[in-house]
């Protein structure tokens, strides 16, 4: 699966470009965010819904988990800037800003962003029905009030409510990835919505684990920033034992909450190997 990710991200990254020249640093600045990337998480659970559904129109499928994936780089690339993490490593290598400066990386999260949406618009060919829910589905957990928007925003208030921070901040792309899942499949996407929430909101808890616990080459990214500015985080409401404990708490519920489909025990199983990767915290490394 991770090779056809791959392989759909190359061919519809750009794909709407008409010109035959264009600047050489942006172009290289947004290959750059995206490639080689991380785990592939969202697009992988996005193509796990839809297969489990049946997954009828593999393309649409193939332009639905791209635009997620481009989205989500985006996100990391504006989320690295100055004005909010001044991070210095993403992925293991240096921010987008480090490496290509902090103009031409606002550029390039903008541009991975418009590119999203495009690549959406291009699969529309094979029904303009899906493709329009899609593109409804990416934008709302995309900007505000319930998306990844909303959760950088959440930052900047004095009094921040946790769930709210961590659904919008980490769960909407992970409710994104399950609902969009099932439309590119043809199928209803609300009875998914728990199943992403689930999932997102154990990946911001593990995510507070490694920002604690974690060092900068273990995590592959600059970690102590919840600390750095002071943002809430999962260790300050729980405690690092309740905090873990609420992470078991959270992946049990996962798995419960699978809808019924034809591929349902082998996303169970899908589900079942993330939370076994989330739940290998310890003092020195932190696995997610």
């Amino acid at each position: 699966m991770i090779s056809r990710i791959e392989e759909a991200i190359q061919k519809n990254l750009c794909s709407s470009s008409i010109v035959d020249k264009f600047p050489e640093s942006l172009r290289s600045a947004i290959e750059y965010s995206v490639f080689p990337g991380g785990a592939r998480i969202r697009p992988t659970i996005l193509m796990s819904v839809a297969k489990a559904c049946d997954d009828d129109i593999p393309d649409i499928t193939d332009a639905a988990a791209s635009a997620l994936e481009m989205i989500h780089c985006a996100s990391l690339v504006h989320d690295d800037l100055p004005c909010f993490d001044n991070g210095d490593t993403r992925r293991g290598k240096p921010t987008v800003h480090k490496a290509y400066g902090e103009n031409t990386a606002v550029l390039a999260g903008d541009s991975l962003i418009i590119n999203a949406f495009s690549c959406l618009a291009l699969a529309s060919r094979h029904s303009h029905s899906r493709v329009a829910n899609l593109t409804l589905c990416l934008s709302k957990f995309s900007g505000f009030p319930n998306g990844i928007c909303a959760g950088q925003g959440w930052e900047n208030e004095l009094n921040i409510d946790l769930k709210s921070y961590h659904m919008s901040k980490t769960g909407a792309l992970f409710i994104a990835a399950t609902q969009m899942g099932a439309i590119s499949a043809g199928h209803d996407p609300d009875p998914w919505f728990e199943l992403g929430a689930r999932i997102g909101e154990a990946f911001q808890v593990a995510d507070d684990l490694i920002d604690v616990l974690s060092d900068d080459k273990n995590s592959g990214k600059s970690v102590g920033q919840d600390e750095k500015n002071n943002r809430p985080n999962a260790i300050r409401e729980f405690g690092l034992e309740g905090a873990k404990r609420h992470l078991q708490d959270i992946l049990a519920g996962a798995i419960s909450s699978i809808p019924s489909c034809p591929g349902e025990g082998e996303l169970a199983q899908l589900v079942k190997m993330q939370a076994a990767k989330m739940m290998e915290i310890n003092e020195s490394k932190i696995i997610v």
